[in-house]
């Protein structure tokens, strides 16, 4: 399928979730991550925060585990630039830091930027996903922007309510796959990335 017809299918999907359902698969996701990644040689995390109204992941389940058990990582999270249309980063340094922007994003205002080339792991947010680690996203390409200018060593794991579609057929060459994918049910390791 299209991305097209994956996004409209995978957020009607989404949005269908009950709040407790969206509760008991968010706590899930946040267990096999912590259970299948392993985390020792991580400096810096980027985590994307949820668009609450969108249904998102909680990941605020997974910074608040990061900051208990690794307290020695560093966690960074986006800020949009409405200018320039790229992603910005900056340590997370507590609630009081961030404000929604015009999509509900929660979004820091202040405090110390990451550079991209420290940052080790990111956590990326998807609607879709298929076998060879290509993500499907609101579509306006933030997070392949992103991800493109991050080490080529640098760990991308896709977080996802749902198992993956086999493939989305309309991919380019400016998206850019995960090596991980943690489901409520699974994750999936990608051996094959898309050239």
């Amino acid at each position: 399928m299209t991305k097209k017809e994956l996004r409209k299918i995978y957020l009607a999907k989404r949005m269908a979730l009950s709040d407790a359902q969206h509760e008991q698969l968010t706590h899930q996701i946040c267990e096999r991550l912590f259970e299948s990644v392993d985390l020792e040689n991580i400096k810096v995390i980027h985590t994307f925060l949820p668009i609450k109204k969108n249904k998102e992941v909680n990941t605020w389940l997974i910074i608040d585990r990061l900051m208990r058990e690794y307290p020695n990582i560093r966690i960074s999270v986006p800020r949009i630039n409405n200018h320039t249309s790229e992603l910005e980063h900056y340590y997370l340094e507590g609630p009081e830091q961030l404000e929604l922007n015009t999509w509900s994003i929660p979004e820091p205002v202040r405090g110390v930027p990451t550079p991209t080339e420290k940052i080790d792991a990111v956590l990326v947010p998807l609607l879709a996903f298929d076998r060879q680690g290509h993500r499907l996203g609101y579509g306006r390409g933030f997070y392949d922007r992103f991800l493109s200018g991050c080490r080529p060593d640098c760990l991308k794991i896709g977080l996802s309510f749902f198992d993956m579609e086999e493939k989305i057929n309309d991919i380019s060459d400016k998206d850019i796959s995960l090596n991980v994918i943690v489901t409520p049910e699974s994750v999936h390791t990608v051996t094959y990335q898309h050239s």
